[in-house]
């Protein structure tokens, strides 16, 4: 039975942790991304070491460009900060200048430092953020240049990914529109045409690009979405299943907690904004069950492991910084929507994990992760092609504005 019911040192709680994921945001991510990640030129850097060493040869992704998008938009409707929907506003006019392609639809994948088109394969991924984004800026401020975008992006996903036969959405194409060989997002993905992590951004998508446009296309989309991920990709074990052909047949057995945890909320929200009252009821009874399997990867001092390799399989122990950022969000709804203690618990245990080893109280923003053995991963990116606010940030705006 869904509870709701909150003690009043849980609110108590709940509100400190709000008043510190505010100062989070305000003092440690957000300026580091302002400061660090623009050219004086115009436009933005593409990558920033573990080392704190700024590479100004690198290519500029598509994918933390739309992230950044999001996340100053979002600050900006949340916050009312000036510089945040100035950020906001550069990033959406890099987007619409470098890469949106005005010819065949779509935005490519990456540009060359001085915003040339360099991959410009259409990843339906990085389409679906770029939605994401040009939607939450659509919701912070009324511009109906972003809406105008937004749509024409649904428009390019559903006339080109949509699969009219066994549902979901292809992952890759060429810029033309035309088949490709290598679909994957990154070298660890498996090449297949289907993946849950595709369709848990286009739901993500969708849902943000519905709050601001009762489309009864889009309406019928998101209701789609919610459905593929209980008949196509949720397993009875809770765990989401990665990787599928055309056919949905999956043959991985990789366990990914972060995308678990994440799921567990995202899918949550998209019923939510959806609005269908049977479509919340059978989603609801899901989410305890995919937050549980999720927290199979919670380690004793409160971090999430990134993932295993079947239930008995060889662990990556890594803690890394995008999942805790889900392991808070994920465990504090189900405080929030369905009155679990322990999900406040857990989020407490994770943010206290968080400021301990993963914020990087000198240089500013959060590390990639913590290695197995404790000490900090440089190796990785500070911020780059993967490395954005977006993880981060929305966790201190979900939890600031859950708390209002």
């Amino acid at each position: 039975m869904k509870s709701t019911d909150k003690t009043s040192a849980e609110l108590l709680a709940a509100q400190a942790l709000s008043r510190q994921m505010k100062k989070e945001l305000q003092e440690n991510i957000l300026p580091y991304w302002m400061k660090s990640m623009c050219r004086p030129e115009g436009g933005f850097y593409g990558r920033i070491s573990g080392m704190e060493e700024t590479d100004v040869q690198a290519p500029v992704g598509g994918i933390m460009t739309a992230r950044m998008l999001w996340t100053f938009a979002s600050a900006y409707r949340l916050l009312g900060n000036e510089e945040y929907l100035e950020m906001a506003r550069k990033a959406m006019d890099f987007i619409l200048t470098h890469f949106y392609d005005s010819v065949f639809g779509g935005t490519y994948w990456s540009v060359n430092p001085d915003g040339s088109p360099l991959d410009t394969k259409k990843q339906i991924y990085a389409i679906a953020f770029t939605i994401y984004g040009l939607a939450e800026l659509n919701r912070a401020t009324g511009d109906a240049k972003a809406l105008e975008y937004a749509i024409k992006l649904f428009n390019d996903i559903e006339d080109h990914s949509f699969d009219t036969e066994k549902d979901g959405y292809f992952e890759a194409f060429t810029r033309e529109w035309a088949q490709i060989e290598d679909m994957r997002l990154s070298d660890k993905d498996a090449n297949e045409s289907k993946t849950m992590n595709t369709h848990l951004h286009v739901l993500e998508a969708y849902t943000c690009l519905y709050r601001v446009w009762k489309n009864p296309l889009l309406e019928k989309r998101l209701k789609g979405l919610i459905e593929i991920f209980g008949k196509h990709i949720l397993a009875e074990d809770g765990h989401l299943k990665l990787f599928f052909d055309d056919d949905w047949n999956c043959g991985y057995d990789t366990l990914s907690y972060g995308h678990d945890i994440e799921a567990s909320w995202l899918i949550h929200e998209a019923a939510l904004v959806l609005g269908d009252a049977e479509v919340l009821e059978r989603i609801e009874a899901l989410v305890p069950h995919i937050a549980d399997a999720a927290c199979e990867g919670f380690t004793p001092e409160g971090g999430m492991i990134y993932e295993r390799h079947g239930k008995d399989g060889e662990a990556d122990m890594d803690r890394h910084w995008w999942v805790q950022a889900e392991t808070v969000v994920g465990c504090f709804n189900l405080w929030d929507h369905f009155g679990m203690s322990e999900g406040l618990e857990n989020a407490l245990m994770c943010w206290e994990f968080i400021k301990s080893g993963i914020i990087d109280k000198e240089s500013g923003e959060w590390f990639w992760s913590l290695r197995s053995d404790g000490t900090v991963n440089r190796d990785d990116d500070k911020a780059g092609f993967w490395k954005c606010p977006y993880h981060n940030g929305r966790m201190c705006m979900e939890i600031i504005e859950r708390c209002r």
